[in-house]
């Protein structure tokens, strides 16, 4: 089973740098839980400093990007975890489950060693329409068909809070949204190949050639120029978040 950033996540920690208000927003949603798994960790770069962090993380590649400051890794995948039941205070995802092969036992192994506590960003759809769809129009029915709906995570994890966020008009974190306001960074391919959508389309370069002729000729500016007003814009990324019991974990 190759994990994705085994082919695509050489690069990744240049392009993917942990912007601090969604850093801060997770975590606000932490609360104050000392043990930590981060599911499908990457880098680490949204590892939250002052608790007992362990990352699990299924590609070598990413693996190998990780910072000697890092909290400690192991590489497996979220549909095993090699954790005992109630392990953990808390399970935490950052952009992680449409890599995963099966989300729904990912989510129930989450679960099962944070006793319910789980604390997850993700996507859930355009809520409001999402220029480069017009550029790239399987965007989104690549993504719908890889993220879970609202109502997935309820199935699995019952009773849940869903908390909206907004993406910075200068997010340093490169994912697909985070360029809303600067077109022209689409265009580099380093930008693209940390961006896992992109790895998934045959034929990139019609579209690129009529987003550069169009931020050459100002035509982008005409269509979308309104949306340089704004400071942030919802796009449809949420943190999902279910609170397991009071006192869930075993004794060690």
């Amino acid at each position: 089973m190759e994990a994705t950033y085994d082919r695509i996540g050489s690069n990744y920690q240049a392009a993917r740098l942990a912007d601090s208000r969604i850093f801060e927003a997770l975590q606000t949603q932490l609360c104050s839980a000392q043990s930590v798994l981060n599911i499908g960790a990457g880098t680490g770069s949204y590892e939250p400093p002052g608790r007992n962090v362990v990352a699990l993380e299924p590609s070598s590649v990413m693996i190998a990007q990780r910072p000697e400051s890092a909290s400690p890794v192991v590489q497996g995948y979220a549909e095993a975890l090699p954790f005992r039941d109630n392990a953990f205070d808390v399970a935490m995802g950052v952009l992680t489950l449409h890599h995963w092969n099966d989300w729904e036992r990912g989510l129930a192994e989450a679960a099962r060693v944070a006793g319910g506590s789980v604390v997850l960003l993700t996507w859930i759809g355009f809520v409001q329409h999402f220029w480069l769809a017009d550029y790239f129009p399987e965007i989104e029915e690549l993504d719908n068909t890889r993220f879970p709906s609202i109502e997935d995570y309820q199935m699995v994890l019952g009773e849940i809070e869903v908390i909206e966020v907004p993406i910075p008009q200068d997010c340093t974190d490169g994912f697909m949204c985070a360029y809303w306001q600067r077109p022209n960074a689409y265009l580099d391919p380093q930008v693209r190949n940390s961006i896992s959508t992109f790895a998934m389309m045959s034929n990139q370069t019609p579209a690129l050639g009529r987003l550069e002729d169009d931020l050459a000729t100002g035509r982008w500016h005409q269509k979308y120029g309104e949306l340089l007003s704004y400071t942030s814009y919802d796009y449809g990324y949420r943190i999902i978040k279910s609170s397991g019991p009071i006192g869930h974990r075993n004794s060690r």
